[in-house]
């Protein structure tokens, strides 16, 4: 049973076409009937319409056998609270046609998403916000975003560097926090019953914002090389032995090929 990651996983995080294998993989557990779920930390279109973006180029992803940190959002923030909102132009739309209230005079939470050209300004404003007492939430824990192939600072870069400017902690929506697991876990039992997280292998190309949270859980990692990092070089080493993950493959094909 599996936890599969999307971006640099299943797709191309410049082309955004499926990587090699991801579609004969994906197809493979259908056919067998293996359970799964696709646990992406994607907020740039609504939910649907990013599942029905991944079934346009081939993979074909059930709805419920999908989630995202938007589909948890409502758990963490609830609408009458006034968020300022970090990210990009389309996840700023998505906020408003959900019904939250966007406000950058004295909001009650700064939300940070993805974004590839952040400003110091906005870093500015976003400190300003915490020490008038703000509460701080990411909608996921990235530790890099890969555009155009080049890396920028993930999410998680982001509120670690904003928790030491104002010793404000913060909480995550999407991977790798615990409840955003649990909600996968629960959805996978509806396809298998008696599924605990042991039972699982996680596969994603982000080791710190996915896999290490995931292994602490109890699933099994592994790691590809086909997003963020395309040599385990880059980070393996850096990592404590608990940290690392079991197995590292290039692809989602070289995976297949070893089932």
């Amino acid at each position: 049973m599996y936890f599969i990651d999307v971006q640099g996983t299943l797709i191309e995080d410049n082309s955004k076409l499926p990587t090699r294998g991801a579609v004969a993989f994906i197809d493979h557990l259908n056919a067998h009937q293996i359970p799964y779920m696709v646990i992406t930390n994607s907020t740039k279109n609504p939910s649907d319409e990013f599942l029905g973006y991944l079934n346009s180029i081939g993979l074909n992803i059930a709805y419920e056998r999908y989630l995202d940190p938007l589909m948890m959002l409502e758990r963490h923030i609830v609408k009458t609270k006034k968020i300022a909102a970090y990210g990009s132009e389309p996840f700023l739309a998505v906020l408003r046609s959900m019904g939250y209230i966007l406000d950058f005079s004295s909001p009650d939470i700064v939300l940070v998403a993805i974004k590839e050209d952040f400003v110091s300004d906005e870093y500015a404003q976003m400190i300003e916000f915490l020490l008038a007492g703000a509460q701080l939430i990411g909608m996921h824990e990235t530790t890099l975003y890969v555009k155009n192939h080049k890396r920028y600072p993930g999410v998680g870069a982001i509120l670690k560097m904003l928790e030491f400017a104002t010793s404000t902690p913060y909480t995550v929506v999407g991977k790798p926090s615990i409840p955003f697991f649990e909600e996968a876990l629960s959805r996978l039992c509806e396809q298998k019953s008696g599924v605990t997280f042991s039972d699982i292998t996680i596969i994603s190309d982000d080791v710190k914002g996915d896999l290490i949270g995931a292994q602490s859980l109890g699933m099994k990692g592994i790691f590809v090389l086909s997003g963020k990092y395309r040599r385990a070089e880059e980070i393996i080493p850096s990592l404590k032995t608990s940290e690392r993950p079991a197995e590292i493959y290039a692809d989602m094909q070289e995976i297949l090929e070893r089932l």
